[in-house]
């Protein structure tokens, strides 16, 4: 009997065009069993989802990144794991020098800042509820308290996007992880910011084994997630090569794949 359910946002719990259905709203009540977003958007961009499931258990942003409760007084941070300036101008100095063109996005807990508005930050703002800030990064991170959970960077170029990926992998040694989580992202959070190490933290906090625990997920950022659960369930859409970490395949992220894979692998009446 499955005791928790862990699902991405992008590409798996939201259709193309980032809402949640409402079959995948109701199948997910109905199911009764605890839910959590693991994704590596803001808080912010959550809480519609959130909301619209009535989720009162711990949620995980920025991949891991933060670990927070929306409570009737706002977010109640359970973990965070900000990545250092020294990290971010690392990042931006390569950036600046080898991909002055990319779309590069810093996000804190609650606002979303950019340098300029191009074709990737219009590609991202239609899948957001508010708008970037537009301000200069070097003056942004002489803030005082700033703290910054992820980097995101947009290219439609994907022999930029390759290229980008294999000069940032270095930093994985160092303060920040890179990750692609789909074909036109890569993003960059603290080197502890892993979506399993948030699922660690519930899987700790309500005593939970690896049999207990069930997840969904179509991207790369999902993998450890993926392999953290004893019931892994991957979408139909999912990037290539994910679907070798799944116990089960689902519908894709436009045909209801989570509501269809809990009635069908996780619930109670369920056959397998």
């Amino acid at each position: 009997m499955i005791k928790h359910i862990f699902s991405d946002m992008d590409g798996t719990l939201l259709q193309s065009n980032c809402k949640i259905s409402e079959k995948n709203v109701k199948v997910i009540k109905d199911s009764q069993i605890p839910f959590t977003l693991v994704s590596a958007r803001s808080p912010r961009e959550m809480i519609e989802t959130i909301d619209k499931l009535d989720l009162h258990e711990p949620q995980i942003a920025f991949n891991g990144g933060l670990i927070f409760q929306k409570t009737a007084q706002g977010k109640r941070i359970l973990q965070s794991e900000p990545i250092s300036v020294d990290g971010i101008s690392q990042v931006l100095t390569i950036l600046r020098q080898e991909f002055p063109d990319v779309s590069c996005s810093l996000y804190d807990l609650d606002n979303w800042y950019v340098e300029k508005i191009d074709k990737g930050i219009e590609y991202e703002a239609q899948t957001c509820d508010f708008e970037p800030i537009v301000t200069d990064f070097v003056s942004l991170l002489k803030q005082d308290g700033l703290k910054v959970f992820k980097i995101m960077l947009i290219s439609f170029d994907l022999q930029e996007m390759k290229a980008m990926n294999e000069k940032l992998e270095h930093l994985n040694s160092g303060d920040v992880t890179v990750t692609q989580s789909a074909e036109n992202y890569l993003e960059i959070t603290h080197r502890l910011a892993k979506k399993s190490r948030g699922i660690r933290y519930i899987q700790d906090l309500e005593n939970l084994t690896k049999e207990d625990m069930a997840a969904f997920g179509d991207g790369y950022n999902d993998l450890v997630m993926l392999e953290q659960v004893g019931t892994p369930i991957v979408m139909d859409n999912a990037l290539p090569g994910v679907k070798d970490y799944a116990k089960f395949i689902t519908n894709d992220n436009d045909h209801d794949g989570v509501a269809f894979g809990i009635q069908k692998y996780l619930s109670s009446e369920s056959s397998i």
